[in-house]
């Protein structure tokens, strides 16, 4: 039977994937306490990922700070608590745990971009070269092959790309160049079904496209004012039709909005 991962590995694949997530280790341990110096756990967004730091009302207590920190993009990357675990967590027990919290992938800038296409691949060889982590989403494995081999660009094959959109944190700037509306529009319906709201939201297309595809969702139900918060045609007003050209004027539209 496979081994789990260990917390190094665990670390590594959140760093490679570009997750934002909170190392939290238990420094010192004073008295009578639910771990030693030295457990390790990380959290994400969502909750523990991994490992522990003692379980109960300590660990509930150590993973919602680390979820205070990621949920603050301008917030620190690294904090230091000491707690009283009978005074400061309610828990029976008179020890004193030391924890230091360390964000990794904290405040990156984070684009995803659904459908591997042509524009993508011009765009993603722009993006590598600026201080953002790019993850690209197709089902087409050909398409995903020919990205650039580049520690910033994450690749995922997926047939359900509307599903892959609920995963993303809200700070994501969210690109749908897929191979036409048909395949754009679920996108957009099951984010807006779900309430999501990100900074940055563009579709790939024209004037005439945006127009089909917000009376679609119209159609489907979805409210006015969420069909109209998505770039469509997306980018600044430069340049050709060429597909560097159009890269070249999505990122710096997305540059002007990340401020």
């Amino acid at each position: 039977m496979p081994s789990s991962p260990s917390h190094l590995q665990n670390t590594l694949a959140l760093t490679e994937q570009g997750v934002a997530f909170v190392a939290v280790t238990m420094v010192d341990a004073i008295g009578s306490t639910p771990q030693d110096a030295g457990s390790k756990m990380l959290v994400v967004a969502e909750g523990l990922h991994s490992g522990t730091v003692g379980g109960g009302r300590v660990e509930a207590k150590a993973i919602a700070e680390a979820q205070a920190m990621l949920a603050d993009p301008n917030g620190p990357r690294t904090r230091f608590v000491e707690w009283n675990l009978q005074r400061d967590v309610g828990m029976t027990c008179g020890g004193v745990v030391r924890l230091f919290f360390e964000a990794h992938n904290h405040g990156d800038w984070h684009i995803v971009i659904y459908g591997a296409g042509h524009v993508c691949q011009a765009l993603t060889r722009l993006l590598e070269t600026l201080p953002c982590r790019v993850t690209v989403v197709d089902p087409r494995a050909e398409w995903l092959d020919r990205l650039p081999d580049s520690p910033r660009i994450r690749r995922v094959q997926t047939d359900d790309m509307a599903a892959h959109v609920l995963t993303l944190p809200e700070s994501t700037f969210v690109l749908s160049m897929t191979m036409g509306h048909r395949t754009d529009r679920p996108i957009l319906e099951a984010l807006f079904r779900a309430g999501r709201r990100f900074p940055y939201l563009g579709v790939i297309g024209s004037a005439a496209k945006a127009a089909v595809l917000r009376r679609e969702l119209l159609d489907a139900g979805i409210p006015e004012e969420q069909t109209r918060a998505f770039f469509c045609p997306v980018g600044l007003p430069i340049g050709t039709n060429h597909p560097a050209e159009i890269a070249l004027s999505i990122a710096a539209q997305m540059l002007e909005k990340r401020g």
